[in-house]
């Protein structure tokens, strides 16, 4: 997926006066949500709204994505056939196998809807099959759903973030192994921006394309966050330019800033420069 999601911001789909925000804070991802967030007697007013919505937004301005309810939930189906043409994909959540993303599949080939999938990796089962999950040509991306993965684990959900170390570290390996990004957890406490920059450095450094983002404030931090800094584009800049001059003179490794640097730290410099464009 070309499409920068450093920050995908999540919107209650019963509420359009929310959704008609994200003109004014343009996240890169906008996601009108009919899970979690809109109560069971309030599904068919948020559909409503997906439609109204999405065949009024401006389509540069940001992706657009609606969240469906799970594949298990009486809703799912009801979803598809309310899903119209203008969105960049559908965000599916709690998937827990690749036969249940196949089943999520049928039902959308029976609704003669044609669209990519964002995955949500959210319990103990999706973590250990993420690889197969992510492996289906129709993803266009994952996320990390860090509370309903510890309420599954039976685990303690805390600041430090130990108890999903792991789980985050093997949704970053299946991203990579399948060319697919994959999005950090949310911070649930809004007021926390000193958490949330952490929370961010954090899984950038693990192989995080983005973070989901549940209040405007947090889409310029995420943005930030995952967008290679002044310092360290010019740092990559004097790197290759450095090492490029020692390889047209025959050496495969130069010092740079009293660091050794050969290939591998060349190309880690080149993804930052390519980051930044």
């Amino acid at each position: 997926m070309t499409q920068k999601l450093r920050s995908m911001l999540f919107a209650p789909g019963n509420k359009l006066e929310l959704l008609e925000k994200f003109s004014k804070i343009q996240p890169d991802a906008a996601v009108i949500d009919l899970e979690d967030s809109v109560p069971d007697a309030e599904k068919f007013d948020a559909r409503k709204n997906l439609l109204e919505f999405a065949s009024k937004a401006n389509h540069n301005q940001f992706a657009l994505f609606a969240r469906v309810n799970p594949i298990s939930s009486g809703h799912f189906e009801f979803d598809i056939q309310a899903i119209p043409p203008q969105l960049d994909g559908i965000i599916i959540p709690k998937v827990n196998s690749a036969e249940e993303l196949g089943k999520a599949q049928e039902i959308l080939i029976k609704n003669s809807v044609e669209i990519g999938v964002i995955v949500g990796i959210e319990t103990v089962q999706g973590v250990a099959s993420a690889n197969e999950i992510l492996g289906n040509e129709s993803v266009l991306a994952a996320y990390f759903g860090a509370e309903d993965y510890v309420l599954d684990l039976g685990g303690v959900r805390t600041v430090e973030n130990d108890e999903v170390f792991v789980a985050r570290s093997l949704l970053a390996i299946a991203g990579r192994l399948n060319g697919v990004p994959v999005i950090d957890q949310i911070v649930a406490d809004i007021a926390d921006s000193e958490r949330f920059t952490k929370e961010a450095k954090q899984a950038r450094a693990l192989g995080f394309s983005g973070k989901l983002c549940i209040h405007p404030s947090q889409v310029s931090l995420a943005n930030r966050s995952f967008s290679p800094s002044v310092e360290e584009i010019e740092r990559a800049k004097e790197l290759l330019s450095i090492y490029e001059q020692a390889v047209s003179q025959g050496s495969a490794s130069v010092v740079f800033d009293g660091q050794m640097v050969d290939e591998a730290l060349a190309k880690q410099a080149r993804r930052i420069l390519d980051l930044s464009n």
